[in-house]
């Protein structure tokens, strides 16, 4: 990964995302000058500003996810970033675009991931654990009219409502139903808005469920106890897999001290500038 925030690979041809900064732009009204930054920051400058002022979440609100982030970090051995952060951290210094601070946003980083893919049979003649099975998946794409009214359906809210959607459907169970979660945590403001988006609370009560501490242990589901996308790093194309491999060290109940007590079913919540939107439920089925 280049150092940095993700921009462009291939100028010379159209973005992936080039349709969705348009049509942010245009329903937010960025400038012309706004409009030359990188994608990425546009988006989720413009998405901050937008949690801010549609839920009335102030910046230390955001700032809890990153401090949620720290703290399941810490007994996470992969993770990049283990050191706690307070409030006053995170809020130092002028936003980076807009309401966007540094520390609201996961760090592009370098990495990989591979498993290894075999047969029931295989697994059982070698003595593998396969215990976890998914039950329930759900992807998409954009639809159009993600793209005509309510700007924080452009930047991948409803992506991430209609494949929970069809993931619960296919799983038979609902959100109340779930122990533990990685969710595509590239900022805070994405992060909060997955909340509602997943079922895990209602739109206007999102702050509420941060601020009890609903999204940690103790809570009603512990989201991403691997440290997250903001702590643990976003290697792009390996954070699929990564967060996977975290859910079924937690249903084997192997993840030691970040180990949600319990854990019977968790899920996969992740997303690709693009668009694409994906979400997996997995269970413990013995």
């Amino acid at each position: 990964m280049q150092p940095g925030a993700v921009d462009m690979v291939f100028p010379d041809r159209p973005g992936p995302i080039e349709r969705h900064t348009e049509a942010a732009a245009d329903l937010v009204g960025l400038s012309e000058q706004e409009r030359q930054l990188p994608p990425a920051v546009q988006l989720f400058g413009c998405q901050v500003d937008l949690t801010k002022e549609t839920y009335g979440i102030d910046d230390t609100v955001l700032a809890e996810i990153s401090k949620k982030a720290r703290r399941h970090a810490k007994h996470n051995p992969n993770a990049i970033f283990r050191e706690p952060l307070t409030t006053e951290q995170i809020l130092a210094g002028e936003p980076i675009f807009r309401g966007l601070r540094k520390l609201f946003a996961c760090p592009p980083s370098c990495g990989a991931a591979a498993v290894i893919v075999c047969t029931e049979a295989f697994a059982r003649l070698y003595g593998l654990d396969y215990s976890v099975h998914v039950i329930g998946q759900g992807g998409c794409t954009d639809k159009a009219e993600y793209f005509e009214n309510d700007p924080l359906d452009v930047m991948f809210r409803a992506l991430s409502r209609d494949a929970a959607n069809q993931a619960y459907e296919q799983a038979g169970i609902g959100p109340s139903d779930i122990d533990v979660i990685e969710l595509h945590d590239c900022f805070t403001s994405n992060e909060i808005l997955t909340y509602s988006a997943l079922g895990l609370c209602e739109d206007g009560d999102m702050e509420q469920f941060i601020l009890e501490g609903q999204n940690s242990y103790g809570g009603k589901v512990v989201v991403c106890p691997s440290g997250g996308l903001l702590a643990k790093g976003h290697p792009l194309g390996a954070t699929g897999l990564a967060q996977i491999t975290e859910l079924v060290w937690q249903l084997r109940g192997s993840a030691g001290k970040r180990q949600v007590q319990g854990a019977r079913t968790a899920l996969q919540h992740n997303g690709g500038l693009g668009s694409a939107g994906y979400v997996n439920i997995f269970q413990k089925t013995n």
